[in-house]
């Protein structure tokens, strides 16, 4: 019951996550989004201040701060709001699904499990045949994916 809870929400999420763009194409402008959006729309600094109820220099220097990926997103949320737009927030898995990232892991998890015992078995000279190593691999990857979410990630 837990796992297929589990799964509800990873599948939930993943259809959440259909609505953004992927990673690479959702890269900030240069100096950032907050003076991309503002000057597409003709405003100065002053006037999205003025809009934002903070002063120019605040203004100029949330724009640094974004450029340097270090501003808050209260700041963020506040001076979008000012032009109009929402700050849209969102953690998207980079190549795939969340399903994806967890059957990567487990494909690395049980490439690295295997190594020693690779190692071992070679120097006996009881290695095994690279297609049925990579059915031992793939068994227990699927063994880790139907295990304990947790163990994926230690």
């Amino acid at each position: 019951m837990i796992d297929s809870n589990k799964k509800l929400k990873r599948m939930q999420l993943s259809d959440t996550l259909q609505a953004y763009p992927s990673p690479e194409a959702a890269m900030p402008p240069r100096g950032g989004w907050v003076r991309a959006i503002r000057e597409a729309l003709g405003m100065t600094q002053a006037q999205l201040g003025a809009r934002a109820g903070i002063s120019r220099q605040s203004v100029q220097d949330f724009e640094r701060t974004e450029a340097e990926r270090r501003i808050t997103l209260e700041s963020l949320d506040r001076l979008a709001r000012a032009m109009g737009c929402r700050v849209v927030y969102a953690l998207v898995p980079e190549g795939g699904t969340l399903d994806d990232l967890r059957e990567r892991r487990a494909d690395a998890l049980a490439e690295a499990m295997l190594q020693p015992t690779d190692h071992s078995m070679k120097l006996e000279a009881q290695g095994v045949s690279a297609k049925e190593r990579e059915r031992q691999r793939k068994l227990l990857a699927e063994s880790l994916l139907s295990g304990s979410a947790r163990k994926l990630w230690q």
